[in-house]
């Protein structure tokens, strides 16, 4: 007879427990699980976003307390890996001086990539102060021409993707990821 009467009781204990473990996981999603998960749809997935913005190990990407931080995060990153990228291109000039036809379209590149350099500046700043709207407005007008259109302008410039360091094709999805998150910011 006692196993008839704690029988009922048994798929509530499962119920409950099945709860409280849902409700441990929803707890341990940081700012960042939320903001990749809600952001870019078809051409920003999860776990591009998060291998992005966590890409470097002394960053301490999971540690943002909330969207505006995962949103600044973005924006500082965009500019640091813009920034570095145009230091790499540089660098690649100096390496192919004695082939002017590659050297004019490297230098090219690295006109291209200070432009995208103040353009990320200037959206941090936008980002900094939480006017997320106008951040978007910034990123949106230079998106296709300026921030994903780099790297494939300039290989075509150079007339050779070899001359160019890889982070010149790794700075698209920084800049994806930056633009989607911010975008997502200006909707709240």
């Amino acid at each position: 007879m006692a196993a008839a009467s704690t029988s009922p009781m048994l798929p509530a204990l499962l119920l409950l427990i099945a709860l409280a473990a849902a409700t441990a996981g929803a707890a341990e999603m940081t700012a960042l699980d939320w903001a990749c998960n809600f952001v870019g749809g078809w051409y920003v997935t999860p776990e591009l976003c998060t291998s992005v913005l966590c890409a470097d190990p002394s960053e301490p990407c999971r540690a943002a307390r909330d969207a505006p931080a995962v949103a600044a995060l973005a924006a500082t990153l965009a500019v640091r890996n813009a920034t570095a990228t145009k230091g790499r291109v540089e660098a690649a000039l100096a390496a192919h001086a004695g082939n002017v036809t590659v050297a004019k379209g490297i230098e090219s590149c690295v006109q291209l990539y200070a432009g995208v350099v103040a353009i990320l500046q200037r959206a941090a700043q936008f980002v900094a102060t939480r006017r997320y709207s106008d951040a978007r407005q910034v990123l949106d007008a230079a998106y296709q021409d300026m921030l994903i259109g780099v790297p494939g302008r300039c290989e075509a410039m150079a007339g050779d993707a070899a001359a160019l360091p890889r982070e010149n094709e790794a700075f698209m999805n920084m800049a994806l990821v930056a633009h989607a998150i911010i975008a997502n910011m200006a909707r709240d």
